[in-house]
């Protein structure tokens, strides 16, 4: 999908009043509001370590530092129309997790979120497992630890 969760396609749809009223306007949902309630689904889905690749996630982390908040719709990508979107989702999985288990799991809960939350219907989820997440590998994890390793070996 060539949308990002920063793009600013809007979805209207009419909003109608009680039950014999005519439409009173519109209701316009941002792309990156969709971006952002498929992203805390996500997150919400046991099995998920994150959410985006390596060079999304560092980039993120700066924005994070420097902002002091979380992007919760990174790794999320959309597009949204009237009345459908679709959601693109890249996510690193926890080692030992079904990761089709996972999928399902992931795409019950986006379509819950943003279906009962903006009234859209969700029409396609892809999502790309883009790495496993093995215990004790944490991304904050010391390099002294590596070097001192090759250290000992060339000695």
């Amino acid at each position: 999908m060539a949308s990002t969760s920063t793009d600013t396609s809007r979805s209207t749809s009419p909003s109608k009043s009680g039950g014999d009223g005519g439409p009173r306007g519109t209701t316009t949902i941002a792309d990156n509001v969709v971006a952002t309630i498929a992203g805390i689904a996500v997150r919400e889905t046991d099995g998920i370590y994150a959410l985006g690749g390596s060079a999304s996630r560092a980039l993120g982390s700066v924005r994070d530092k420097v902002a002091k908040s979380s992007d919760p719709s990174r790794g999320v990508q959309v597009e949204v129309g009237e009345v459908e979107a679709a959601v693109d989702v890249d996510v690193i999985v926890e080692y030992g997790e079904p990761i089709a288990d996972d999928a399902k799991e992931i795409r019950t809960r986006v379509t819950d979120a943003v279906g009962k939350m903006t009234g859209l219907e969700v029409v396609e989820i892809n999502i790309n497992v883009l790495d496993v997440h093995l215990p004790g590998s944490d991304d904050g994890e010391s390099n002294d630890e590596n070097s001192g390793r090759r250290s000992e070996r060339v000695r």
